[in-house]
């Protein structure tokens, strides 16, 4: 999978899964927040967050690179560590 870069206000980087179904996106506080698009408003609303010192918003994306998007957004929160997804709130 590979992830698109646009703008978002409020983000330092900000990249669309093909599908735009789900986003990453890096604050300026360096908090890697995942987002899903709400399907009734067509906006961006935050699915989980973590501290990007505890995983990147780099190695996230990089543990996609050679997997396909999957139908639920909410798998992309596989790769993250044990420890990351607990605090991600998922």
């Amino acid at each position: 999978m590979y992830f698109v870069l646009t703008k978002r206000p409020g983000y330092v980087m900000f990249c669309t899964t093909p599908s735009e179904r789900a986003a990453v996106g890096l604050t300026e506080q360096q908090t890697v927040h995942l987002l899903v698009r709400n399907a009734g408003t067509g906006e961006w609303d935050v699915l989980a967050q973590w501290n990007g010192s505890d995983y990147s918003h780099t190695d996230f994306m990089a543990a996609w690179q050679h997997q396909p998007e999957p139908a639920d957004p909410a798998q992309l929160l596989a790769p993250l560590p044990a420890a990351v997804r607990h605090a991600a709130g998922s």
